[in-house]
């Protein structure tokens, strides 16, 4: 008998594998999927969509744990004067806990100044000052609100759009709509996000395709310099021989799937290594920074110590933008159970998070403007909630807030030092066109393309969608 012919599927991998069989969707033989093998396509490169889209990509910055509002970029003059007052507020975590509402709260001022920054003249708090300097950029919404008082249900709502299911993530979500816009690269990758508050889920695909999941670099709480895709080069045999290994790979994938055909998890594995072969070739130029000028290292503050990490972050999201990579997400957090900006007694930590990337973001911004790519690549910065206007327990934190917060939007047809909806005088609950998460998804889903009613994908004997039942495309932002 041919001894190709005697290999197991499971030898042949292990003998064949030789760097590429390992890189981050290597995992998808442990996902289970039940979806309609009709559905379960491969990536179209480049789909074309009926709205005109503004924006081919998405940066999507999520600052994890919820840095204050009030004390960032929700200006609030009341909190100064009547500091330290007390009011009654329907506090969201005693109504989650006791059902008790109108409890008495002590207002606390914020401990950051607020200027004018551009034309716009919007405020800005001394907490980001660098991103400041492009506040005629930014399009603030100031009106968010969400579902969940706690981390991980509001964490896996601003990513998948719910909490109680297990629902693809909005990348993977958009990856399935658009496709990618080169097939040598991941469509949707993940950079050092964290295992906590959904973990896995926040980037997942769950019914949909596993081609749809992220690629993920590093892990929150990890130097950024280590977020790598790991044995991408295989330095033992030569390019030619691992050609003729890979060739071999897919013959063995060719005569499987002609006894299983439909079968979604060995499609998708398949693509996979199709996928990695191709990566092997074209990602180590796109991940490396050093090709980059020390004034560009300067401006993203990878020459600083403090700024270093997510410098690299944002560089790397840069560098794929510009590689055509579809939805980059960026994660500023940590490992732990206490997200990185949930300062519940500690409010004065938050400038030290804050200059960890205030610069990183602002130098982002700058480079897509002067490469052109900030037209078209829609940079969306933000967390899962606010936080309190009102101090907590000590007096020296703030609780979380999902009733009112801001997000802000640059690039990728939003409108330029803008700013939409409004919070109470307090800054506790969204008031002024209110835009809710699902509203969120909806209107960035539009900027691409996407009708978030029409993108859906029929599983368990039902149409879903990102925005389920709800969300409205907030127009108004549009630019």
């Amino acid at each position: 008998m041919n001894k190709v012919q005697q290999l197991t599927r499971r030898s042949a991998l292990e003998a064949v594998g030789c760097g590429f069989g390992s890189i981050a969707l290597a995992g998808l033989l442990n996902q289970h999927v039940t979806a309609s093998p009709a559905k379960t396509h491969g990536v179209t490169l480049g789909k074309k969509t009926k709205i005109p889209a503004r924006a081919k990509r998405v940066i999507f910055i999520f600052m994890q744990g919820g840095p204050s509002h009030v004390d960032s970029f929700d200006y609030k003059p009341i909190l100064e004067k009547r500091d330290g007052e007390s009011i009654a507020f329907d506090d969201d975590r005693t109504i989650a806990k006791t059902g008790e509402r109108s409890t008495k709260q002590t207002l606390m001022k914020s401990l950051w100044k607020f200027r004018r920054y551009g034309e716009s003249g919007r405020w800005v708090s001394d907490l980001f000052p660098a991103t400041a300097q492009h506040a005629d950029k930014l399009c603030m919404v100031h009106s968010m609100h969400t579902e969940g008082v706690a981390h991980g249900p509001a964490t896996l709502f601003l990513h998948c759009g719910a909490h109680n299911f297990v629902r693809p993530s909005m990348g993977s979500w958009i990856h399935y709509g658009l496709g990618s816009e080169n097939d040598n690269l991941p469509g949707f990758v993940s950079i050092c996000p964290s295992p906590g508050n959904g973990g896995a889920r926040n980037y997942g695909s769950a019914f949909l395709s596993p081609v749809h999941a992220a690629t993920t670099l590093g892990s929150a709480g990890r130097p950024a310099i280590d977020a790598k895709i790991r044995n991408l080069v295989n330095g033992r045999y030569r390019t030619d021989v691992q050609l003729r290994q890979f060739e071999l790979l897919q013959k063995l994938n060719a005569q499987q799937i002609q006894h299983r055909t439909g079968d979604a998890e060995l499609d998708a594995v398949i693509k996979s290594y199709e996928l990695a072969w191709r990566i092997q070739n074209n990602a180590p130029q796109v991940l490396n920074l050093e090709l980059e000028t020390a004034e560009t290292h300067k401006l993203y503050g990878i020459d600083d110590a403090v700024t270093e990490s997510f410098g690299r972050q944002c560089l790397m999201a840069r560098r794929m933008a510009e590689s055509g990579v579809r939805y980059i997400q960026l994660t500023y957090g940590d490992a732990g159970a206490n997200p990185a900006w949930d300062q519940h007694s500690n409010l004065p930590k938050h400038m030290e998070h804050a200059k960890k990337v205030d610069k990183p973001i602002a130098g982002l911004l700058a480079d897509l403007e002067r490469r052109g790519l900030l037209e078209d690549t829609l940079v969306w910065w933000g967390a899962e909630f606010g936080r309190t206007p009102y101090a907590q327990a000590n007096g020296t934190g703030r609780d979380h807030n999902p009733s009112g917060f801001t997000m802000w939007l640059a690039g990728g047809g939003v409108k330029p030092g803008f700013a939409f909806g409004a919070t109470d005088e307090f800054g506790h609950e969204a008031v002024t066109n209110k835009v809710h998460m699902h509203d969120m998804h909806a209107t960035i889903l539009h900027l691409l393309g996407l009708d978030h009613k029409q993108l859906t994908f029929k599983y368990s004997g039902r149409d879903f969608r990102l925005t389920d039942v709800h969300g409205r495309v907030v127009h108004e932002i549009v630019g």
